[in-house]
């Protein structure tokens, strides 16, 4: 080989490897540092719901146990709009205002009516739900008003609007009140015949009448009988889940949702909020 053509050969080796080089597979880059469970997004919190899972169609258990009704899918969508978690837990009427003022539950609904009394020892949000007690008697009844129960063996749910109501009628020592856990009780008592009439709220009443033809009932209204309305409870001073729950409701109102749930239970469209009155 020529002389001249052998240093061009040994000149370009090296350019030739450097070029090869440059031409290579590039280095992968490192990994990414794991970021530390601490410094993870914490967790939604989870605020416990108390409800007296035996007042269909606001909150019931199905034959799998679970707890359905208005009441349950209102607050779930108001926890999904608002951004946190709920746990329902069947809780009786009797402590149900006791386990929210203790802590052990964050939250009651359980067609709890507004009044001024409650509002005492809880706080409540933005009404949901408007309510009127109603009266259930048998078919061939002569009652027409609510005065004709004075003499009348009457039964309600303990603790509740109608308990009131029906005392304040006959006394609240009367014997004559028949005081039962759970409104589908006192019903039951009025179709063995244990009773004359139950005094409760209309949402109820309705439901179970429908659902129990069998049981020969009419409903009867009064005009006597308070405008109410359920509310959310709290434990008073709970204002930041107050809030939250009040934000939640309102969003669920705007979006239509909240008339979507009514219809689902009730058949019909929610009649326009009416003034707030003093379960």
């Amino acid at each position: 080989m020529h002389l001249l053509s052998t240093r061009r050969l040994l000149l370009a080796l090296p350019i030739a490897a450097l070029a090869l080089a440059g031409c290579g597979k590039k280095e992968a880059p490192a990994p990414a540092a794991a970021v530390p469970a601490s410094a993870a997004a914490p967790a939604a919190k989870v605020y416990v719901v108390g409800t007296d899972a035996a007042y269909a169609p606001f909150e019931s258990q199905n034959e799998k146990g679970e707890i359905v009704g208005f009441d349950i899918d209102v607050v779930s969508a108001v926890a999904k709009k608002a951004g946190f978690e709920v746990k329902f837990v069947n809780t009786p009427w009797e402590g149900i205002f006791n386990a929210l003022g203790q802590g052990d539950r964050d939250i009651v609904v359980s067609s709890v009516t507004i009044t001024d009394e409650r509002k005492q020892t809880m706080d409540f949000s933005a009404p949901y739900f408007d309510a009127q007690q109603l009266i259930a008697v048998k078919a061939a009844s002569k009652v027409a008003k609510f005065a004709d129960l004075k003499p009348l063996k009457v039964g309600v749910q303990t603790g509740t609007t109608g308990d009131e109501v029906v005392s304040k009628l006959q006394g609240k020592t009367s014997t004559n009140i028949k005081r039962f856990e759970s409104t589908p009780l006192a019903l039951k008592e009025l179709e063995a015949g244990g009773v004359d009439a139950v005094v409760a709220d209309n949402g109820v009443v309705i439901h179970y009448v429908a659902n129990n033809p069998g049981g020969q009932f009419k409903t009867v209204s009064d005009a006597s009988f308070a405008p109410e309305q359920y509310g959310i409870a709290v434990k008073k001073g709970n204002t930041e889940l107050l809030a939250k729950i009040n934000d939640g409701l309102a969003g669920i109102k705007a979006d239509g949702s909240y008339a979507q749930l009514y219809m689902k239970y009730f058949g019909q469209a929610p009649a326009a909020a009416a003034p707030a009155a003093s379960k």
